[in-house]
């Protein structure tokens, strides 16, 4: 134990140590911890002890939490949530001129009870978004996924929606690299560790979810959308007051709500992480139930991800880290792939069949 910590550090040792303590493994998770992210960094700019092991008790028993303080402006969670409430609110032909099934990216407007989990359909309405590049041309058999680089559909009557989104996702991006720099510190690696895979062109990824109840989707019951875990690094999720969200953290076979918390975004970590830390970090797996019959849920996650060309490797962790790292998932129906691309295109051709059937059909059974 002494040498190791001459090895890595006191500081850094007293987190880890903390970080696996069998009495704190073993403890049965009630609530989703709440970080503060104005506390994570000291004024030289240095991480916050404190606010490191805080996060890692967080990521590794949970893999759920909130943060607040996170540098949004006064309004603008809630004029976003309100900007979706009025764009799902105008006629469905109109939404359709933004129809994904048109989009070998999968972006723009996805129908009620058309995406699919866990061979269910969701209850929801959707628009997909993310980086608006130009189509690679001449994308070659073995790396599909590099199709996924294109341009998003937003309404041309509504501008509202596209300039709230982006301006939203700018911010998501800031959130998200603070929090992997944290993460990377607090596994002993340099805040920059991963800053490789996402340059010079991120693949995140943005949904504006509306959520139906009442059986307006038969065939989802009380889906909003079923168990599943995200592809990426990590989650920024902003919630409205409705509810519905849960997760099931490790081990644990209890579900645990995640209550909204006014002005906190919800944060969950990805596959990548898991595949990274070979289990140490998982990607918890979640679900969201449909709201009640009359009541309309409205949510935006934003996925923190690589290029699409990324591979992901394990990366070299602390003994005692290693020591509770619980290896990757084994789901042979759904494995998880270290490609970031193959992992997301995966997800996709899953989730949007009728669209997997228009631009993918040869990877489509």
């Amino acid at each position: 134990m002494d040498s190791h910590c001459g090895t890595w550090g006191n500081a850094s040792c007293h987190i880890w140590l903390k970080r696996v303590h069998p009495c704190v493994m073993n403890t049965v998770l009630t609530s989703v911890p709440v970080l503060d992210m104005t506390t994570a960094r000291h004024a030289d700019g240095s991480f916050d002890e404190e606010f490191i092991a805080s996060l890692l008790d967080a990521a590794h028993r949970v893999g759920f939490f909130q943060i607040t303080g996170f540098g949004a402006a006064p309004g603008a969670a809630r004029q976003l949530l309100d900007t979706l409430a009025e764009f799902f609110a105008r006629p469905v032909e109109e939404k359709l001129e933004l129809d994904n099934r048109t989009s070998a990216q999968f972006r723009g407007y996805t129908r009620l009870g058309a995406e699919i989990t866990r061979g269910r359909a969701d209850s929801r309405e959707q628009i997909d978004f993310g980086p608006d590049r130009e189509p690679l041309q001449n994308v070659d058999a073995a790396t599909p996924y590099l199709k996924l680089q294109g341009r998003n559909q937003w309404p041309a009557a509504f501008p509202a929606l596209e300039q709230t989104a982006m301006e939203w996702a700018a911010l998501m991006q800031e959130v998200g690299a603070e929090l992997l720099a944290a993460l990377s510190v607090g596994l002993g690696l340099p805040e920059d560790y991963f800053a490789q895979a996402f340059s010079p062109n991120p693949a995140w990824m943005g949904k504006l979810v509306h959520y139906v109840g009442g059986g307006v989707v038969p065939a989802a019951g009380s889906q909003g959308v079923g168990a599943h875990a995200d592809y990426g690094f990590i989650t920024l999720l902003l919630q409205d007051a409705v509810g519905g969200l849960a997760v099931q953290p490790y081990g644990q076979d209890e579900w645990l709500p995640v209550e909204p918390l006014e002005g906190a975004l919800v944060v969950n970590l990805g596959e990548m992480l898991e595949v990274a830390t070979n289990g140490y970090l998982m990607a918890t797996i979640h679900r969201v139930t449909a709201p009640p019959a009359g009541v309309d849920r409205y949510s935006v996650p934003f996925f923190y991800s690589p290029r699409l060309d990324s591979v992901i490797d394990t990366i070299p962790l602390p003994a005692p880290l290693a020591a509770a790292a619980r290896g990757v998932s084994d789901d042979p129906s759904n494995p998880m792939l270290a490609s970031y691309g193959a992992n997301v295109l995966k997800g996709w051709l899953r989730a949007h069949p009728e669209t997997a059937k228009v631009h993918y059909p040869e990877l489509v059974n």
